[in-house]
């Protein structure tokens, strides 16, 4: 049995805090050796396909917003460079995403993903781009084609994503710290240090008395 914090992250490749979240996933793993697993969320289950102009969420959130967003990404050292004209529907991402796993090879499309989303203006609801960010990592091409075509893994994203609500979690990116102690959103630094301390107290105490 792994001695490795464990930290699952629930999140959406949609999520503008859910990229900064991969800032705080690496620096859990540089400072406490965290073993991270991140599961889907389907944030938007509602978009088109094709997803949204990104003029609507222009208008829905206000320039202020996305200055805010800016900053977020320029303090986690990551470029912000969305699609400019789409948000993208995010279902065949995630949905490759499972792909991805069952081929252990979750970490790096994962990463892919966010850079080619976040960096690259790339529309990951494209299935030609998100093919591509597929096979680039590692996947087979004819895996990748066979999952699009049957969307096998709809099933197990709506189904996480359901169990987390179930779990209490009403947005992403969420953070499960030993498969107990939950902490939403991209907080400050010093606010994982208080849970992983909550955690240790805890064991702790748990040792003393079993």
């Amino acid at each position: 049995m792994s001695t490795r914090l464990q930290v699952q992250i629930v999140s959406d490749f949609l999520c503008p805090f859910c990229r900064v979240a991969c800032e705080r996933a690496s620096w859990l793993e540089r400072e406490y050796d965290a073993e991270i697993e991140w599961l889907p969320w389907d944030l938007h289950p509602e978009y088109p396909a094709e997803g949204i102009p990104r003029s609507e969420l222009v208008a829905k959130y206000g320039g202020e917003h996305f200055e805010n967003v800016t900053q977020m990404f320029e303090d986690c050292g990551f470029a912000y460079a969305p699609h400019p004209e789409r948000v993208p529907n995010t279902h065949l991402a995630l949905e490759l995403g499972e792909l991805a796993r069952a081929a252990g090879l979750h970490s790096e499309y994962h990463n892919a993903v966010m850079v080619g989303m976040w960096e690259q203006e790339l529309d990951v609801a494209d299935p030609a781009v998100i093919s591509a960010i597929a096979v680039g990592v590692g996947l087979d091409p004819e895996a990748v084609a066979e999952a699009i075509e049957s969307r096998s893994f709809r099933a197990h994203v709506i189904q996480c994503t359901e169990e987390a609500h179930v779990a209490g979690i009403t947005g992403v990116p969420a953070f499960i710290f030993e498969e107990r102690y939950l902490l939403m959103g991209a907080q400050p630094h010093v606010a994982f240090e208080k849970v992983i301390a909550q955690v240790r107290t805890d064991e702790a105490e748990a040792a003393a008395t079993g």
